[in-house]
């Protein structure tokens, strides 16, 4: 295999190296360990069976737990036990507390130094760099690989992943990743692939933004929305949040605002995703007048009780309002 003999250099490179000779001797289905099954995770577990892994998955959700049991996944009292003879641990996570917490059980008793661990979830890089730390000094690895392309992506394994760690560690996950994703890319070091999700989560926050206050000013002005949408979608305007996740219902049939915006990424998480872009701007001095004003606008979305609302619920937000 191309780099094993590359890989050995070091004892770390020799551990990559195991997990991707187990890998090869196994027909390339690996032992993975998935926690965290909400409205991504739950569907990249899945793509991850459909193509021959063997899944051991923990979630605090019962029903989500036993939704995969019925697609053959082991379910896992904690944590821990997921990780027990995993080549591989994926972690699809809330907050910073929630992931740290969750990292600091699993190798709280020693982990085996063959398992790479890797975490989709979007939290400070800075988190993601201690949590490699403290994965290291077990003897194990560590990658941040945050996601992007929402719960569509998920279901249809086209995410993009976004990777922080060594070439070999990235060398090491990407075919696992490409179970689940379409794209997958090497950001840098520890805790870059997190700064990356955080500025295209940024920016999809205020592209959201603009696609409802435009769709709300055109509908007021007396346009047929879905005529609209389709203008917007065939010149400069077009963009994720109006092509494939628009938010005025009735105009794409995924959209969670057909289901009175239920499911997808919640208001919740888009205001956590901008209050850490905030952070990490003033870390850096880095002036971000549209993401602050994002951020402000989630927050009392959130204030009004829309926080479990999907984040295109702007649209219905602003539809109610008035310009006084």
């Amino acid at each position: 295999m191309m780099g094993i003999r590359v890989l050995c250099a070091s004892k770390s490179a020799v551990q990559i190296g195991d997990v991707l000779a187990r890998f090869m001797s196994t027909g390339g289905s690996s032992n993975i360990g998935f926690i965290g099954l909400g409205n991504m995770g739950g569907h990249m577990a899945n793509n991850l069976m459909k193509q021959g892994h063997k899944l051991s998955v923990y979630d605090v959700s019962a029903p989500a737990c036993d939704a995969l049991k019925a697609k053959g996944a082991n379910v896992c009292s904690s944590p821990k036990d997921v990780a027990k003879n995993a080549d591989f641990v994926i972690t699809m996570l809330p907050n910073n507390d929630i992931v740290s917490n969750t990292y600091e059980t699993i190798v709280k008793d020693g982990v085996s130094s063959n398992t790479i661990f890797i975490d989709s979830s979007t939290i400070d890089p800075n988190v993601a760099k201690s949590i490699q730390k403290l994965v290291t000094s077990k003897g194990a690895r560590f990658v941040d690989a945050p996601v992007s392309g929402g719960v569509p992506g998920a279901e249809a394994a086209t995410l993009t992943f976004m990777v922080g760690g060594t070439s070999a560690e990235y060398e090491a996950v990407k075919s696992t990743l490409e179970c689940m994703g379409k794209r997958i890319t090497h950001c840098g070091d520890y805790g870059m692939g997190q700064a990356a999700k955080l500025c295209n989560n940024m920016l999809l926050g205020i592209s959201m933004i603009g696609v409802c206050e435009t769709m709300n000013l055109a509908v007021r002005l007396g346009l047929d929305a879905k005529m609209f949408m389709d203008i917007v979608n065939s010149s400069t305007g077009r963009c994720w949040s109006s092509e494939v996740y628009n938010p005025v219902p009735g105009l794409v049939p995924t959209a969670p605002a057909n289901r009175d915006y239920a499911g997808g990424f919640s208001t919740e998480l888009i205001t956590k995703d901008l209050g850490l872009a905030s952070g990490v701007a003033t870390a850096s001095n880095t002036p971000i007048p549209l993401g602050s004003m994002a951020h402000q606008i989630y927050r009392t979305l959130k204030s009004r009780g829309l926080g479990n609302k999907d984040f295109s619920v702007v649209y219905d937000f602003l539809k109610n309002e008035k310009n006084n």
